[in-house]
């Protein structure tokens, strides 16, 4: 999938504007919309363009063209309604891509029952990303899908001095070192001769239980 020049951004809550000025600070085009004057005037001059309406009439979001952005994120989490009506009509304009947050399992699924291709739920994936964090050693933690991860950790002392490639880490434990940092410098993609030491931290992909389990070893 192609980067996106410009995305619109439909609701400015919380979320919606961290997204919104992030995709800013990428280089992108952002069109913000939200019902809330008070949220679109201290948005003015922070992103691309920013207006007040009404996003569940079609003819509101025509006359924004907004059916002429890459990518148009439905933000919308104070309204469950107005999200699904925001999202149906963006759906009825043949958007390329529309991502939507979700606030409940049971929004979730209507709004992936409505087609949309891409749906969110900040607040769950974070709680489910820092509980990983809270009961284990990982330093970090991505879940790429369900049942498998990404996790920085330190590399234990099992490894230390030692060529990657002579470890047999991948068929005793079931991960991949794919990139290590040393203190100071800028992370490396990992491969057979990588020789790593205490100070340094890696990026280990395997699944879940296992990756979890690596940053366990000491």
């Amino acid at each position: 999938m192609a980067e996106a020049d410009s995305v619109a951004v439909i609701g400015l809550g919380r979320f919606g504007q961290s997204l919104a000025l992030e995709l800013m600070a990428g280089g992108t085009e952002v069109l913000g919309i939200d019902a809330d004057e008070e949220i679109v005037q201290s948005l003015n001059g922070e992103l691309t363009q920013v207006v007040r309406a009404d996003s569940t009439k079609s003819e509101v979001l025509k006359q924004l063209a907004v059916d002429e952005f890459d990518r148009v994120v439905v933000a919308i989490g104070s309204d469950i309604t107005a999200s699904i009506l925001t999202s149906s009509v963006l759906l009825g304009m043949k958007i390329p891509v529309i991502w939507a947050k979700a606030v409940t399992e049971q929004h979730a699924v209507i709004l992936e029952q409505l087609g949309v291709h891409h749906v969110i739920r900040p607040e769950a994936e974070m709680g489910r990303r820092v509980a990983h964090l809270v009961r284990g050693a990982a330093l970090d933690y991505i879940e790429i899908e369900k049942g498998y991860a990404i996790v920085k950790t330190a590399p234990p002392a099992r490894l230390h001095g030692i060529p990657l490639g002579q470890t047999a880490l991948r068929k005793e434990l079931g991960v991949t070192v794919a990139a290590f940092k040393r203190p100071g410098e800028e992370w490396r993609n990992a491969d057979a001769d990588t020789v790593l030491g205490p100070d340094d931290t890696v990026l280990v992909v395997g699944p879940t239980r296992k990756a979890e389990g690596f940053a366990q070893l000491r």
